[in-house]
């Protein structure tokens, strides 16, 4: 009688561990097919498909901090061939004038009233001048917001007589702003200001 309560009783214990053990490697399994699963949708997501000429392309997604410095000194660039870049023509520099002046705020439209007052624009279109820029190098400093920058370019004025090259530095803020189709790295440049344009001699 004895013996067959003991042997129930280590029968019973038996299957409790052997329970006690499937459930734990289901478990198991199961968290680690959940693991996976938000893995395989979180590496889908990154990965998208561009359609250019025709061609799938395979693109992955990042962070912004991850190209942040990139964006901003593009952003510098872009604005600073807008506004520099300028043709003896009315249209093609408002065009031009019109783009960057999404790119800055109140600062870069001070400027650009302030040499429209004085005949800038007039001078060049009377004049037959062009005004070209060359970026040379753009300082971005992201450790703190909002981002400081500083650029460094050179300006040339070609007549149909003479070319006068002229050194420019100036130096401003980055803010983030909402993208969109005209400002498209999301990015605001504020008080934004000249600290050097000097005629370079030959």
């Amino acid at each position: 009688m004895f013996n067959q309560l003991k042997n129930i009783d280590s029968a019973f214990r038996l299957v409790r561990s052997f329970c006690i053990a499937l459930v734990a490697c289901c478990l198991l399994i199961t968290g680690f097919t959940v693991y996976k699963s938000h893995q395989l949708v979180r590496d889908s997501r990154e990965r998208i498909y561009v359609l250019a000429n025709g061609k799938a392309l395979e693109a992955f997604s990042s962070f912004r901090k991850d190209n942040l410095p990139v964006e901003a000194r593009n952003h510098v660039r872009m604005f600073h061939f807008y506004f520099f870049t300028l043709g003896p023509d009315e249209k093609a520099i408002q065009d031009h004038v019109s783009k960057a002046l999404y790119l800055a705020d109140e600062s870069a439209k001070r400027q650009y009233d302030n040499l429209r007052e004085s005949g800038f624009y007039t001078n060049l279109i009377t004049a037959n001048i062009s005004q070209e820029i060359t970026i040379d190098s753009v300082a971005v400093y992201t450790a703190s917001y909002p981002f400081q920058f500083t650029c460094y370019a050179t300006q040339r004025l070609v007549r149909s007589s003479s070319t006068l090259t002229r050194r420019l530095v100036t130096q401003g803020l980055l803010r983030d702003v909402p993208r969109s189709d005209h400002n498209p790295h999301g990015l605001l440049i504020s008080r934004w200001e000249t600290l050097q344009n000097d005629e370079i001699k030959p």
